[in-house]
């Protein structure tokens, strides 16, 4: 057993507010920080605290080693009616490819289409914030973005791809949109993150140890596991495909390691798809078609142990929804961390990927 760290619960604007001024004197312009400080309070209010506060020490990390462009220059190239890469420079994931979002959708505004690639960028946190925005100007949006080999593929020994995740969204008529955002494998690596720095234990179905064993200790993990084995395997392989190999940029075991030199540029990949409802059908119509359908999902009756039928997704939005009013639970020794005079503890630089 390990002892459980403490919670504290700090305002949301505040917290903005705390990781803002951290990446600042890290390096970042202030337009970056503020963009990269919504995403993460953003996923720590959904409780998604994998991409949240916990990344703040490695991201300024990386930022102050020189890992990320300062001052990108994120160009767009529009390749067909519907389709474009930005090439992001290596700038902070979170602006960049919220820049490249913006393409998107003056691209299916155009075409009712659009397919649009980021290429060389940081790590990007939660899928489920870019895909939201879309769905809230009306648009169906897919998103997918790969990662450095943390998975163990179904049937072998070593990592091989990342845990590539996939989100999607859709509008609905007068309710938040349906979001959903899910990794490739039982769970993401941001999860394991939080719970080492919450000292909580994980479940032996998360993660093998350096023998390919299952464990409970998030401090022993060495390889993460695929969803649904064989599955999992074959949805991380599609991801790193479309969103690494169809841009040009090093796929599976070459993608780049998020520890191993904080001092080199990542070269990362991530891919959007974005569809307007009215080019297929009527928009309202569809929309209205989509809160009938959660409605019949609420309507089933639940299984033993349930509540209630929730659509995907929806529980991140209840915690949404309730820490924005009442404030975000995050681990103590990170809010200690972000009210410090410390820029970064210098302690993920020439790890491996699952660096403590």
């Amino acid at each position: 057993m390990i002892e459980e760290t403490a919670i504290v619960t700090v305002e949301p604007n505040k917290l903005l507010q705390l990781i803002k001024e951290k990446l600042m004197a890290a390096g970042l312009k202030e337009a970056h920080a503020q963009e990269t400080a919504k995403h993460l309070v953003f996923a720590d209010a959904c409780g998604i605290h994998s991409h949240g506060a916990v990344r703040v020490d490695y991201y300024a990390e990386r930022i102050a080693k020189g890992g990320v462009t300062i001052e990108p220059e994120i160009v767009f190239e529009k390749t067909g009616a519907s389709t474009g890469i930005v090439h992001g420079d290596n700038g902070v994931g979170q602006y960049v490819c919220d820049e490249a979002l913006k393409y998107a959708i003056d691209l299916v505004q155009e075409s009712g289409l659009a397919l649009v690639g980021v290429s060389r960028t940081s790590h990007s946190g939660a899928l489920s914030y870019y895909v939201k925005k879309a769905a809230e100007k009306g648009y169906l949006a897919l998103a997918m973005c790969q990662s450095d080999p943390m998975v163990v593929p179904f049937g072998g020994k070593q990592t091989y791809f990342g845990t590539n995740p996939i989100a999607f969204s859709a509008p609905r008529k007068g309710s938040n949109p349906i979001v959903f955002d899910m990794a490739t494998t039982v769970q993401a690596w941001g999860k394991i993150l939080d719970a080492r720095s919450k000292n909580k234990e994980i479940p032996d179905t998360w993660a093998v140890d350096a023998e390919g064993n299952p464990t409970t200790n998030p401090h022993n993990v060495n390889g993460l596991l695929p969803i649904s084995g064989p599955k999992g395997y074959g949805l991380m392989m599609m991801v790193d495909i479309l969103a690494g190999t169809l841009l040009g940029l090093p796929f599976g075991k070459h993608v780049s390691s998020m520890y191993a030199d904080l001092t080199e540029k990542r070269n990362l990949g991530q891919i959007y798809l974005l569809i307007d409802p009215a080019r297929f059908t009527d928009s309202e119509v569809f929309k209205e078609n989509i809160d009938k359908m959660v409605d019949e999902l609420h309507e089933i009756e639940p299984a033993k142990g349930f509540d209630q039928v929730y659509y995907p997704g929806e529980l991140s939005q209840t915690r949404y929804d309730k820490y924005m009013a009442e404030g975000i639970p995050i681990a103590a020794s990170i809010y200690d961390y972000l009210v410090s005079d410390t820029v970064h503890f210098n302690q993920y630089g020439g790890k491996g990927a699952f660096a403590e």
